[in-house]
């Protein structure tokens, strides 16, 4: 008589981070989150975000660098932190 092993899960183990937009005064709350498989990239998608509103911001002519993202996990816990001074370098072309 056969003996069924269980085969180990091999699916990834999908966390929900949420990325909220903040600016000084107030703090844009994203409602949806997104599933993340690897906790070490977190930073990596917040500078992504990060970059492309300050791409945004510079096709109309103005960028402000006191706006942040904040990552929480599916309990509220902040995770990271990113300031958008930190998501570039702006030089003078020296």
């Amino acid at each position: 008589m056969g003996c069924a092993i269980a085969a180990p899960d091999m699916e990834a183990l999908l966390a929900r981070y949420y990325f909220h937009f903040g600016d000084g005064h107030q703090v844009l709350i994203d409602p949806e989150g997104r599933e993340i498989t690897d906790p070490s990239q977190i930073a990596v998608f917040a500078t992504k975000e990060a970059r492309a509103m300050i791409s945004q911001e510079a096709l109309g002519g103005r960028i402000t660098l006191n706006q942040f993202i904040e990552v929480r996990d599916d309990s509220g816990k902040l995770v990271h932190q990113l300031s958008f001074r930190d998501a570039a370098t702006i030089t003078d072309g020296a």
